[in-house]
Order: C-alpha cells, then sequence, then structure tokens
C-alpha cells in the first residue's frame, strides 16, 4: 500500500520508545524524515518532472553541496548521489525531461548536472553570486536562466561558454519563477520585473511592488486553462501579495495577506513578525504553501482567500518547500536561516527534510 496514495494517515505515526508521549520540538508534525540530510542551512528544493517515473528530490545546501534522493512509495528515501561546487548552492532545478539537474551558487557559477552519468559541467558564469536557476522549454528553444546579484539576467543553451542573451536589470536579483511563457523576477529595493519568454526573453513589464518591505520568494500561479496569471510574492514582513498580470478588476482582484505572525492577527499585543521564505503552488489544486522563519508552514487558499492549515512551530526555521509532481507531497526544509544574526546559530544543530501527504490538506474549501 502506497504511502503517498490517497487513503494512507501518513505523518501521523512518530511514536516514541516509550509509546506516543514523545514530544518533538524538531518534528512537530510527525511527518517522514529524509535520510542524510544536508550538514548545512538548506537553500532549495525540488522534486522531479512527471517525465521521470517514481519520485526524486534534490536538496541545495550551504555546504556547497546538492544532494538527489529517491522517494520510494512506502516513505522511505535513499540518497542517491551528490555535486559540489565551491560555494553555497542558492538555487536548484529540473530539466523537463528530469535528466538532469541545474544549481546556481554563490562560486558564481552554474552547472549542469546529468544524472545518468553523475557527471557535472559548468554551463554558466556571472560576475556574483547566481541566486536563480530555472529551465525554460519553449517549443523553438530550450534555455537555463540564471539570476545574480551582478544585476543581470542571462540565458544559457548549455553548449556554449557564452550566454544567448543577457539582461540587464535595475537590481540583484533576489528571487525568481518561470512558467512559460512567462518569467517573473524581485530584486533588491522592492524592484519587480516580468518577461515574456515566447520566441525570444524579453521585458514585459515592471510593476511597482505590492509590498513595503524587502522581497524574500515568488510563485507564479495559473488560470484554470493551465495558463500563468499572475504569482505570489513573499516578504521578509510576513506578508503575501497575490498579484494578476492583467486582472478584470486591478483594486478587487489583487491583494496582500499577514502570516508567519506570532499570536495570529491580534494587534493589541506585541506581535513577532518572520521573513516570508519561500511560497510553493499545489500543481493540481491551485492553493499554495508558505513557509517562514518563524518555524512553521501554513496552507492557503487564495480564490477563496482563507488558510486551510497552520502547522505546529518546529525548533528552528523552515526554509524551502516544494510540492511533487502530483501534488502528493509536500517537502519541507528546517535549518537556520540567519533572520537573528550569528548570535542564534548553533553549529550542534542538525538540518532536516520533511515529507508530508498533501494529497486532502490541500483541497480549496469549496469544493466539496
Amino acid at each position: 500500500m502506497s504511502l503517498f496514495g490517497k487513503t494512507t494517515g501518513f505523518g501521523t505515526g512518530g511514536t516514541g520508545v516509550f509509546g506516543s508521549t514523545t514530544t518533538d520540538s524538531h518534528n512537530p508534525m510527525k511527518d517522514v524524515e529524509v535520510s542524510s540530510p544536508p550538514d548545512d542551512s538548506i537553500s532549495c528544493l525540488a522534486f522531479s518532472p512527471p517525465t521521470l517515473p517514481g519520485n526524486f528530490l534534490i536538496g541545495g545546501s550551504w555546504a556547497n553541496d546538492v544532494r538527489c534522493w529517491e522517494v520510494q512509495d512506502n516513505g522511505q528515501t535513499v540518497p542517491k548521489a551528490q555535486q559540489m561546487h565551491t560555494g553555497p548552492v542558492l538555487d536548484a532545478c529540473w530539466s523537463d525531461d528530469g535528466s538532469k539537474v541545474f544549481t546556481a551558487s554563490c562560486d558564481k557559477t552554474a552547472k549542469m548536472w546529468d544524472l545518468n552519468s553523475n557527471q557535472a559541467m559548468q554551463i554558466a558564469q556571472h560576475d556574483g553570486p547566481i541566486k536563480a536557476i530555472h529551465w525554460i522549454k519553449a517549443p523553438n528553444y530550450s534555455c537555463v536562466m540564471t539570476g545574480s546579484w551582478d544585476k543581470t539576467l542571462k540565458f544559457w543553451d548549455t553548449r556554449s561558454p557564452n550566454p544567448m542573451m543577457s539582461l540587464q536589470m535595475p537590481e540583484r536579483c533576489y528571487c525568481a519563477d518561470v512558467v512559460y511563457p512567462m518569467a517573473v523576477v524581485a530584486t533588491a529595493e522592492r524592484g519587480l520585473i516580468v518577461y515574456q519568454l515566447e520566441n525570444q526573453p524579453s521585458e514585459f513589464r515592471r510593476i511597482d511592488s505590492p509590498l513595503k518591505h524587502q522581497h524574500r520568494c515568488v510563485a507564479i500561479f495559473k488560470d484554470k486553462q493551465n495558463k500563468p496569471t499572475g504569482f505570489a510574492l513573499g516578504s521578509i514582513e510576513g506578508r503575501v501579495a497575490i498579484h494578476y498580470i492583467n486582472p478584470p478588476n486591478p483594486a478587487k482582484d489583487n491583494f496582500t495577506f499577514k502570516c508567519h505572525r506570532s499570536n495570529g492577527t491580534n494587534t493589541t499585543t506585541p506581535q513577532d513578525i518572520y521573513a516570508v521564505n519561500a511560497i510553493s503552488f499545489h500543481p493540481v489544486h491551485g492553493t499554495l504553501a508558505t513557509v517562514g522563519s518563524d518555524g512553521r508552514f501554513s496552507f492557503w487558499d487564495k480564490d477563496a482567500r482563507t488558510k486551510l492549515k497552520t502547522s505546529e512551530q518546529l525548533d528552528q526555521p523552515i526554509t524551502a518547500c516544494c510540492f511533487n509532481h502530483n501534488g502528493n507531497i509536500f517537502a519541507y526544509a528546517s535549518s537556520y536561516d540567519w533572520s537573528k544574526g550569528h548570535e542564534y546559530y548553533n553549529p550542534q544543530k542538525k538540518n532536516y527534510i520533511f515529507l508530508r501527504n498533501a494529497a486532502e490538506e490541500l483541497k480549496p474549501r469549496n469544493k466539496k
């Protein structure tokens, strides 16, 4: 019986040696722990595309490595391989056929990791750390998009040492997302740029930020026809903006909501406000997950504008999250994000990646 199937109580186990009396602050949701997690803070997670049979998870870390695990149907995770950069890995993504993984690093390079041969080669170069990397599959071209702190967005065909194209940005790239034919990049100084990718990439529109604080994460969402139609943008101030590109009624359709704050939204008492570290949309339901420096994940229905679930609090921040291709598995990473500076860093603390059955909890409210 599949642990990630529809009928299981996946993530409800977790009994201690003396029965089920253990309260475990590193895994309060009693989710499945991924074996052999990275040795430093986890920066990114990505599941294999639907073209690959099974589920493979990659994770990049500040220990300069990117690792690949096979996630079996019974919930077991098997470490398969890893590759190194010479600086922290900040982002990673898959090719559409699942044969390659692309990694972006503080060493100012991006690499292409061929999983069949387990060889990695450099495919990109910037003048600063590369913060975001995405695979673009268009009808007439395919390439890797890299966004850097050198204020450029570059497009690489993986065979040439020079980019196919380089676009200047007003500021450093902080986060990006791609759902063909759309790309969105959020930069320092609250910059926000949408690109169109048909025929060849070009700047489509610059948007005044709907948020007043530093951009931290961005994720594109699709409409009912499966076309990219807008994005969710998270900031360091415990807030997410839902922004449509061409809404019928911008004043009504675009909105922001608070999240990852202590003691709810009751503002009579002082609030601790935390960064939104990552946003991920469910591939089937279109609902979304946010994870934060407060050590919680939350599930949301943006159409009904309701919260579906909030987790118990982990004993350290959640730094990354993603869904697998059919939306049955939610992966999230627990590690220090330096949001409270060096005095809160504890090198003895382990890093974890957890897997949770997401089939039921992310169903929208209105669907019975």
